[in-house]
């Protein structure tokens, strides 16, 4: 359809013209990384590197017994257990990672086919939003997105939301270069691509499209890869070269020491015993590098960051790149913006000061001006209500709402006659209406109270109308009590006028006119109700929280002193604004950094030059953010949180969508990023412990020549107990409060602490000399059931290490796999307790997976060991055998009860 208008705009030939010169108006989607490459990145995890070595080493073994004839193809069940560590490790983590972005990209669609009103050839037109060239004269009215950049060629009342872009929910347009706003970030009469209008109408010449716009420049630039090193990157790194050095230093101390006895022993040497000698060495130290090798921590690490990814989402936080769900845990700074995050992102009227008697009538007359003189609208129609127009009007009509007037029927019945649109030189809104409440035709105005009262002579009170003189010093020092609070305020009037009376003249009110003054409203973009205690479970987790907004200086700080982060003992030296804060250099804002709480006015780039900053501090910081602005910040982050109603620029360039836009969802993510974190810890404990005491058995056969007492096929089952079954039950403990009374770990922290070191050491070393007694025990002593076990003869044949011919039963060892299998066991208890919990037993209940894995590991080992037969090398217990086991290996568990029960009463 087309009707014509008095702008000429492009015609079909300029407008093929300008798009071959300056493109589509469309921005470049981010580059994709193929599927395959994702994939193949899984395998630079520092820990799977390790495991790739180990497992080349375990083909080298298995071959090397094969071929001497030591083992059968049994002997390649170890690698074959690698490789499906390595595979669940890699395949697991890839598949959600997928999953999440899926996801994402459904959450993050966007429509480049949204209708937009252009004038081409004299005529208007609708045409898709991709269509738009440079040189476009496109037409704006209330609720349009603006289609990309431009500058006004003519505007009324045109207020756009740039909040996007610059942070500022709503910025005043016009193309009066004495109206200018000089501070504003962008020119008075340019609009930009991403931004709304939210009132008024007028007529734009597109300046810049696609990638051009200010929107795509931020867009291209959220795309840069962002190579930070997570924390858990750097400590599994440390971790992974700690135990490559000591697995190799151990290997050599064993091939240089049995080298030493070998040439001591034998003063001449036969050369081919010798080559064999050295190449069954070289297989014991090969062997101890395998045995080192925490095969499952890849597999934990993965399983449980994957199990955290889809419990986080239930919680509204839907997470993109794996390992920031762990990172979350170990933010020590939050830099949150403050429109839709800390606040609701729609004005509400905070109070409402009319003080008037209800019988009168003259509620209605406040209803029906509010309705009246008006020009937003709501819309209900997706089941929640959503402003159209400006978000102040939207506040007013949201409180009628409230009280269950419908603003719709008192508009519709109160016939317009005429109106003035507010401006920002006029600084109130007038509209006269024929109205059928009062039966009469009446003038309603409202703005700002201070210019609004100066039209009034009287004031409506409880003891009926008042001079205005007498009534104004009241009205204003609680004006000043709600401008203190950074609240927006309007004042309210009317005057019954005749149909002949003229009401304005030059755009104003006539100077004739009187109105009666009816209140004020105090508006405000309310706190989330949830956002105070948020903050507060960060500020006492040690985690450090600073607004950063493009917002003024009084708002941020009235926002902050609302959520308890601005305390009546901060001042000048905890506040910023934009300006200022771009014109330090780098060392005095470092002195200064630590003190903020508020940067107000802020830009883009100071956003992303204070992540920058607090990073070379050592900080792990996080960074919210739902506007095109923000995504430089959020990109260089070590996490970015973007908004689920958020820009697709903002949601690209983060690592979680914040699906509910709450600062309570992103307290989840830190408790679940250090419940996690602490899981990990725990499978580490677990495991490396009997790496330790594997390691030491190994050592120790070396030196005295005896052969390993597990067969392959066992040490595949006591693999997969260490490895899936653990990390299954490990990785799915349960998020746990208590770790919110931590501090943020240090970015350079070693992911096995003191407390862990002396577990894992000391718990190894005792297991040792556990089954290395119980060796000794056994081959001297004809075991047939342990209800004739002997204590003494046990520590008696402790050091006797004088050759026993026949070797051991199978009965004995099946009894040494069994009591080392459930060792482990109770051991797998002790680790659930690692950190502040009080006991193993502590919320057990609740801990399904875990009770479900220790279920499975009891049913498997009776299983293996009563019909395992041959395969496995055993042979069935006696019933009182299982129950000897069963309570005697429990002293593990109890032990470390009585141990943690006396660090309480310490502490």
């Amino acid at each position: 359809m087309k009707s014509e208008v008095e702008y000429s705009g492009l015609s079909e030939s300029e407008v093929l013209a300008s798009r071959e010169r300056y493109g589509e108006n469309i921005l470049t989607p981010p580059a994709r990384t193929p599927m395959w490459k994702l994939f193949l990145e899984k395998f630079s995890d520092p820990i799977i590197r390790i495991l790739l070595i180990a497992l080349l080493l375990s083909v080298a073994v298995a071959v090397y017994h094969i071929a001497t004839g030591e083992a059968g193809m049994s002997a390649l069940f170890e690698p074959a257990g690698i490789v499906l560590a390595i595979l669940l490790a890699t395949v697991v983590g890839f598949l959600f990672e997928m999953s999440a972005a899926k996801k994402f990209d459904i959450l993050n669609q966007v429509n480049d086919d949204l209708p937009v009103k252009v004038i081409r050839g004299g005529h208007m037109l609708e045409i898709p939003k991709r269509e738009i060239v440079v040189g476009d004269i496109v037409m704006l009215n209330a609720g349009d997105e603006i289609p990309a950049d431009g500058i006004l060629l003519s505007a009324v009342s045109v207020q756009v939301n740039e909040s996007s872009l610059t942070g500022e929910p709503m910025a005043t347009k016009t193309t009066i270069e004495a109206d200018f706003d000089k501070e504003a970030t962008y020119p008075s009469n340019a609009v930009m691509n991403g931004s709304t209008m939210l009132g008024g109408y007028g007529v734009m010449q597109v300046t810049q499209v696609g990638d051009a716009t200010e929107y795509g420049k931020v867009y291209t630039g959220s795309q840069i890869e962002n190579n930070t090193q997570t924390p858990l990157d750097k400590q599994l790194n440390t971790l992974a070269s700690f135990i490559t050095k000591a697995s190799y230093i151990i290997a050599a101390v064993i091939f240089i020491a049995r080298t030493v006895i070998y040439l001591t022993e034998h003063p001449v040497i036969d050369w081919l015993l010798f080559g064999s000698y050295l190449l069954s060495t070289a297989m014991i130290a090969v062997t101890v590098i395998v045995v080192a090798v925490p095969e499952g921590l890849p597999m934990s690490v993965t399983l449980s960051l994957a199990m955290s990814m889809k419990r986080m989402l239930a919680n509204n936080n839907l997470v993109r790149k794996m390992h920031a769900c762990e990172t979350m845990g170990a933010a020590s700074v939050i830099c949150t913006d403050k429109t839709g995050t800390l606040t609701q992102n729609q004005m509400r009227v905070h109070e409402a000061a009319f003080d008037y008697i209800p019988e009168s009538g003259v509620e209605d007359i406040i209803f029906e001006s509010i309705a009246a003189n008006s020009t937003a609208h709501l819309d209900e129609a997706a089941g929640s209500v959503k402003v159209l127009g400006n978000p102040t009007e939207g506040a007013l009509l949201l409180w009628l709402a409230d009280r269950g007037v419908d603003y719709a029927a008192l508009r519709r019945h109160a016939e317009v006659i005429e109106q003035l649109t507010f401006s920002t030189e006029r600084k109130y809104m007038a509209t006269v209406v024929q109205s059928p409440l009062l039966n009469h035709r009446v003038l309603y105005v409202k703005g700002a109270p201070e210019y609004v009262m100066n039209f009034c002579s009287d004031r409506v009170t409880s003891s009926g109308n008042v001079p205005m003189t007498d009534s104004r010093p009241m009205l204003e020092e609680k004006l000043l009590q709600y401008q203190n609070q950074a609240m927006r305020t309007l004042g309210f009037a009317y005057a019954l006028v005749e149909p002949d009376e003229v009401c304005f003249i030059a755009g104003h009110l006539a100077p004739h006119i009187k109105l009666t003054f009816l209140g004020i409203t105090a508006i405000a973009d309310p706190v989330r109700k949830e956002v105070p205690a948020a903050v507060s479970d960060c500020l006492n987790a040690g985690i450090k929280v600073k607004i950063v907004t493009g917002d003024t200086p009084a708002t941020a700080r009235e926002i902050a002193r609302q959520i308890s982060l601005w305390t009546p003992e901060d001042g000048d030296r905890n506040i910023i604004i934009g300006p200022e804060f771009a014109a330090l250099d780098d060392k005095t804002l470092l002195e200064r950094i630590p003190d903020l709480k508020v940067i107000a006015r802020a830009r883009p780039m100071d956003k992303e030059r204070l992540v920058r900053l607090l990073q070379s501090q050592d900080e792990v910081v996080a960074v919210t953010g739902d506007g095109t602005n923000d995504a430089p910040a959020l990109n260089a982050a070590q996490v970015g949180l973007s908004m689920g109603d958020g820009t697709s620029v903002a949601k690209e360039a983060s690592d979680i969508t914040i699906i509910d836009n709450s600062f309570g969802s992103i307290t989840k993510a830190v408790l679940w990023g250090r419940s996690l974190y602490r899981n990990i810890q725990k499978f580490i404990l677990f495991q490396m412990t009997i790496n330790v005491a594997a390691c030491l058995i190994v050592l120790i056969g070396a030196f005295l020549g005896t052969e390993s007492p597990l067969t392959v096929t066992q040490m595949l089952w006591v693999n997969l107990i260490m490895d899936t079954f653990a990390a299954l039950a490990l990785a799915s403990l349960p998020p746990d409060e208590r770790v919110m009374r931590d501090k943020p770990r240090h970015l350079n922290d070693n992911i096995v602490t003191r407390p862990m070191a002396g577990g894992i050491i000391g718990t190894g070393i005792a297991f040792v000399l556990l089954l290395f007694g119980l060796l000794q025990y056994f081959k001297h002593v004809d075991i047939t059931s342990l209800a004739q076990f002997d204590l003494s003869l046990f520590f008696t044949h402790f050091f006797n290490f004088a050759p026993v011919p026949g070797g051991l039963t199978r009965y004995e060892l099946t009894l040494f796999f069994s009591i080392f299998v459930f060792l482990q066991f109770w051991n797998m208890f002790n680790a659930k307790a690692f950190g502040n919990v009080q006991s193993a037993f502590d919320r057990l209940a609740s801990c399904k997976g875990f009770l479900w894995v220790t279920l499975i590991i009891l049913a498997g080992q009776i299983l293996i060991v009563s019909l395992g037969g041959a395969l496995f090398s055993v042979t069935p217990l006696q019933p009182m055998d299982w129950v000897y086991i069963f309570v005697a290996t429990s002293a593990v568990l109890w032990i470390g009860e009585i141990y943690r029960l006396i660090r309480r009463w310490i502490a």
